[in-house]
């Protein structure tokens, strides 16, 4: 899909393409910059500690492709070692998408992602809930259990807002195409399209990674 565009259309592409199962990686042979993965003319920023190699998911909540690959990665994220640094950056491609960015970085903030991440994804996929407002996410919020004064404080705080403007910020610097989608280092991206599936998406990942370790490819 063309980017910052989020068609019925495109999401039927990215699915066809994320859902295709791939061999292993090194059985196609060493994946290639320009086809396998894209490689950023220009760095973009990263958080990472010194020392340490930044992976980066963007997503979408009501992404159907996100859900379906979000066990998946969090299966890879379990497995990955000290010197990675994970984070999320959830995507806003048109304006109906920042109340979604505002609920994952309001519940980042309170300390509930391990419990609510998930719940967010079954709410829209599962009970087919629309919250594409803020009122719509708010009230889900409270229907949660969360304290609906200190919850909407924190929704409409300055720091979700400045992390809001961040990850925007950051899917233009990586060129985003689509979601979901990983970006390395400030300096490597890839999606369903280019690695032609998302399980193929995580092994180049690790080759990367390796690769900015300095570790001889094999």
């Amino acid at each position: 899909m063309k980017r910052r565009e989020f068609s019925k259309a495109g999401l039927a592409a990215s699915a066809a393409l994320g859902l295709v199962q791939a061999p292993a990686v090194l059985a196609q042979g060493r994946p290639k910059a320009g086809t396998d993965y894209l490689v950023l003319e220009k760095p973009a920023p990263t958080e990472a500690p010194a020392g340490k190699i930044e992976v980066v998911e963007f997503f979408w909540y009501a992404c159907p492709h996100c859900n379906l690959f979000e066990p998946q990665l969090e299966a890879w994220v379990k497995r990955l070692p000290p010197d990675v640094a994970f984070r999320r950056a959830p995507v806003a491609f048109r304006s109906d998408f920042v109340p979604l960015q505002k609920l994952y970085y309001a519940l980042e903030a309170l300390g509930q992602l391990d419990t609510l991440h998930a719940k967010a994804f079954h709410a829209i996929h599962v009970e087919r809930q629309r919250l594409n407002t803020d009122d719509a996410v708010i009230a889900w919020a409270v229907k949660q259990g969360l304290d609906q004064a200190k919850f909407v404080e924190t929704y409409n705080s300055f720091n979700v807002s400045t992390k809001v403007r961040k990850a925007t910020q950051l899917q233009d610097a990586y060129k985003l195409a689509g979601v979901p989608a990983l970006g390395v280092q400030g300096r490597y991206y890839i999606d369903g399209e280019t690695a032609k599936s998302m399980d193929r998406a995580l092994q180049i990942t690790d080759v990367l990674l390796a690769d900015l370790r300095g570790k001889p490819r094999t």
